[in-house]
């Protein structure tokens, strides 16, 4: 199991209305926060052996320059071991990008691009407060792939107040026409502390229901898998496995991962630990040469295993019987026979060759599988 490192780039030009993630808009905190950034990772020197994936997130990390993102980048190598074939990941925002900005990206040594469209609809980019448009949305696609990227991923957004079936997947089809390797397809949450929450709250805005919802999970599912793309996550198309997202799915099997900047979670063997939710918070801490950990927790065996059994049965791969058994002292066929026949008898689950494999609808309702 070879770990991954997440850096959190806590930086945006606004809030979108939906977005629960830290950011912040003082970007002049930038050049400092990157100081303090390439000092927690020699904090970490010689804590792993090797890493074979680099994601940048956010905020915005496409907010950054070429240089900044190359400091990044070249601290990441002075400090830690990297696969030859290390996939690095960067999210960037449509407005952001040009030709130029894209040949940039990728002469940093960046090889995996995800464009946060959310949707090809003009009328659902501004309820959820998007700064960008459609237009910038095709050019941006436009512009990764004439820089050289072969595995661009795109983000999209489903399950909008006022957001019908039909516009949804006019969405799909138009991403479908650039052909990205990727395809990560989000139902929509409208966290309490998020302005949309607020107004959802107040009674301002409503949701699609639970029908619909389910409804535009299967013929998400049904269209993309129709089209060639492997449904491998609850919220994740790939066509073909090579453009699986390998970082993500360190997070989904409890391989290690080290998480740099404010609101970075880091994970090891059962232990847990998540960085100060505050830019200039985790710049004080990092300057005094303290680590900048707010909290940290000790997982038990239980409670690996039941985040095990949750994360699992959001994945296609499923669970592995004598795998899970092995590493969590727990045999399922043996203490939940029951319970497994019966969710198998409703077409939730398919148990073969020793793994439990969650069906299309089962991974529709994936969250109230792990109650097994």
């Amino acid at each position: 199991m070879i770990p991954g490192i997440y850096i959190h780039i806590p930086f945006c030009l606004s809030k979108c209305g939906y977005c629960d993630f830290y950011s912040t808009t003082q970007r002049e905190r930038i050049s400092p926060f990157i100081g303090s950034l390439l000092k927690e990772m020699a904090m970490y020197r010689g804590c792993f052996n090797r890493f074979d994936t680099l994601y940048l997130g956010g905020g915005t990390p496409s907010l950054l320059d070429s240089g900044q993102l190359t400091e990044i980048i070249d601290g990441i190598r002075k400090c830690f071991p990297l696969s030859s074939d290390t996939e690095i990941t960067i999210e960037v925002n449509p407005g952001d990008l040009s030709r130029k900005a894209a040949e940039s990206l990728f002469e940093t040594g960046i090889n995996r691009i995800s464009i946060g469209v959310q949707s090809f609809d003009e009328h659902i980019l501004s309820f959820l407060g998007r700064r960008h448009s459609l237009i910038d949305s095709i050019s941006a696609v436009e512009d990764v792939r004439n820089a050289g990227f072969g595995n661009m991923g795109l983000d999209l957004i489903y399950g909008v107040p006022g957001q019908d079936l039909e516009s949804w997947m006019n969405t799909l089809r138009k991403a479908l026409s650039f052909r990205p390797e990727h395809l990560s397809c989000y139902q929509l949450t409208l966290e309490p502390s998020t302005p949309l929450g607020m107004k959802y709250r107040a009674g301002e805005i409503d949701t699609p229901d639970e029908d619909l919802l389910y409804e535009f999970f299967m013929k998400t599912s049904e269209l993309l898998e129709a089209s060639g793309y492997t449904h491998y996550e609850v919220s994740n198309f790939a066509r073909g496995p090579e453009f699986m997202s390998r970082h993500n799915r360190k997070y989904w099997d409890h391989t290690p991962y080290l998480g740099l900047g404010p609101a970075a979670h880091s994970f090891s063997g059962n232990r847990r630990w998540w960085n100060h939710r505050c830019v200039d918070r985790y710049i004080e801490e990092v300057n005094k040469k303290m680590p900048p950990i707010e909290k940290s927790e000790i997982l038990t065996l239980e409670q690996l295993r039941l985040e095990a059994l949750y994360l699992s049965l959001r994945t296609k791969m499923g669970i592995d019987l004598q795998d899970f058994s092995e590493r969590y002292s727990f045999d399922l066929l043996d203490k939940k026979n029951v319970v497994l026949g019966r969710i198998c008898e409703e077409g939730l689950i398919t148990i073969l060759d020793n793994h439990i494999y969650p069906t299309r609808r089962g991974l529709a309702i994936s969250d109230s599988l792990s109650i097994i």
